[in-house]
């Protein structure tokens, strides 16, 4: 079995990748079963679109390759902590798990004064929050 870092440094590549391109240098993967299903670069800049951050390019992936919107069999792995944007679309998708490894200091699902990502109060269709993982090296 895969461990959460050997996931995490393929969104440390994807996020060097975006980084190249001028992109933030976010990168992140979705996983089920152990396996990668959908991964994603920072691709906002790119295609002039502020929804294009790594983490809702990965869950477009996931999507569309499982075809549904139900991800509650999904890990999301991710450089960075969502922004409070993603972590609606990780709710929404019922995500179970989000592993990210640096913090943000504004705007964070789970750190900020609105951490949409681990609150109880959405709508009660979302089911419960993710559990979340900051990784420590």
């Amino acid at each position: 079995m895969k461990d959460d870092f050997y996931f995490m440094q393929r969104c440390e590549l994807l996020g060097k990748s975006a980084g190249i391109k001028g992109e933030a240098q976010v990168g992140s993967v979705i996983v089920s079963n152990d396996e990668i299903v959908s991964e994603a670069e920072e691709a906002v800049k790119s295609k002039n679109d502020i929804t294009c951050h790594a983490e809702i390019e990965a869950i477009r992936g996931a999507v569309k390759k499982l075809k549904t919107t139900n991800l509650s069999n999904c890990i999301l792995f991710t450089t960075h902590e969502p922004c409070v944007m993603c972590s609606y679309a990780i709710r929404f998708h019922k995500i179970k798990k989000v592993v990210f490894l640096h913090a943000v200091d504004y705007l964070g699902g789970a750190t900020s004064s609105m951490p949409l990502l681990t609150s109880d109060n959405v709508p009660s269709r979302w089911g419960k929050a993710p559990e979340v993982v900051h990784l420590k090296r």
